[in-house]
């Protein structure tokens, strides 16, 4: 028992109550003590993100600064539109391993600076028929630093894919190192390579839910060099960001047998006065144009005028709306049955208006208007 504390002196007073003094000396009782309050849960980190334009694109990326026991100082796309993490491997692995054909090694695995990688080679493939970037590589795992001097976390140790080499499909062109290392925090899992999925969501505990939520983004500090932007990712989820009284509007996922649970929401579009069904990405990966997918589309790509108003409103009631503008929130409408892509993929501006939320845990997204 804690706390005990004799209530007596040992020196009898009355001798005649002796036994009943020797009956209490060797008693006890705790202090009546008020216990600590509660603490409240916190989520596991709070990083900044950059936040970078090029020409017409803009991209928010994540720092990368240590894979196994490699430093490294790389930025990786945030892209919510994909699941798992993609880096190259120049300038991670020995220069003698990496060919243009592959990864050389020997067995089925090896261990350079912490990082195993494995035998098991895949493709990365991003974008559509109309413009396929892939990535050839093999699958490895690596503890991953995220964040730099600003604020960082290592994750456990996990799935990633690094490639030896990126090609843009549609015009043949081999694209420079790094060019598209990804950070994909999308729900689901790659179709290539089903073991590789969001590095965010290994972070869970008792307290804290495995997921993240993604503040507004500022048009204003896109930058050709880069803006660091502090607080804009929490990783872990608290129950006050996923209580009711948040203002996220949750939208529950559903499950497919290729690439788990779909980012993709049900939805309505609303433009040029038809409303089309939909099935809706909201996608940070998509850096100028947000896409439509009209099945009346007389052509393969069409952009939308200038004072455009588009609005998406979801199956659980969550409405955003938007006029077209010539340099921000650009639209194209295509028709599905040319481009073989059925889902309207809302471009980075939707992050510049809206919050952005996915709970890994209940496999839901979280959409809030700002």
């Amino acid at each position: 028992m804690q706390n005990m504390i004799n209530r007596y002196p040992s020196k009898l007073v009355f001798f005649g109550l002796i036994l009943l003094t020797i009956s209490l000396v060797t008693s006890c009782k705790k202090n009546n003590v008020t216990p600590a309050p509660p603490t409240t849960p916190v989520n596991f980190a709070t990083l900044g993100l950059y936040e970078a334009s090029f020409g017409s694109a803009r991209r928010v990326f994540i720092p990368i600064t240590k894979i196994g026991n490699q430093k490294i100082a790389y930025l990786a796309i945030f892209d919510t539109g994909s699941s798992g993490m993609t880096i190259d491997a120049d300038g991670i692995l020995p220069a003698s391993m990496i060919t243009s054909t592959g990864i050389q090694m020997t067995g089925d695995s090896v261990n350079v600076n912490g990082i195993t990688v494995t035998s098991q080679t895949g493709q990365m493939s991003y974008g559509d028929n109309l413009s396929t970037i892939t990535e050839y590589g093999n699958l490895a795992y690596a503890t991953i630093t995220i964040g730099d001097e600003n604020g960082n976390i290592t994750t456990s140790r996990i799935p990633i894919f690094l490639y030896y080499k990126t090609m843009n499909i549609t015009t043949g062109e081999k694209l420079a190192s790094h060019y598209s290392d990804i950070f994909g925090v999308g729900p689901g899992v790659n179709y290539a390579m089903n073991k590789v999925i969001s590095p965010l969501s290994y972070f869970s505990s008792k307290d804290i839910t495995s997921g993240f939520k993604l503040s507004m983004l500022s048009s204003t500090n896109f930058s050709t060099t880069g803006t660091y932007v502090s607080g804009l990712l929490n990783i872990g989820l608290t129950n006050s960001d996923l209580a009711a009284s948040s203002g996220f509007i949750m939208h529950p996922l559903t499950f497919d047998s290729l690439g788990g649970f779909s980012s993709n929401i049900p939805a309505t579009i609303t433009y040029n006065g038809q409303n089309i069904p939909a099935a809706v990405l909201f996608d940070t990966g998509t850096p100028v144009a947000t896409i439509i997918e009209d099945k009346a589309a007389t052509s393969t790509v069409g952009a939308l005028p200038v004072n455009t108003v588009v609005k998406v409103t979801t199956n659980k009631g969550f409405v955003y709306q938007y006029t077209t503008g010539t340099t921000a929130n650009l639209t194209q409408v295509q028709n599905p049955n040319n481009t073989f892509d059925f889902r309207t993929i809302f471009s980075i501006d939707f992050f510049v208006n809206n919050e952005y939320l996915v709970d890994y845990k209940n496999h839901r997204i979280g959409l809030k208007n700002n």
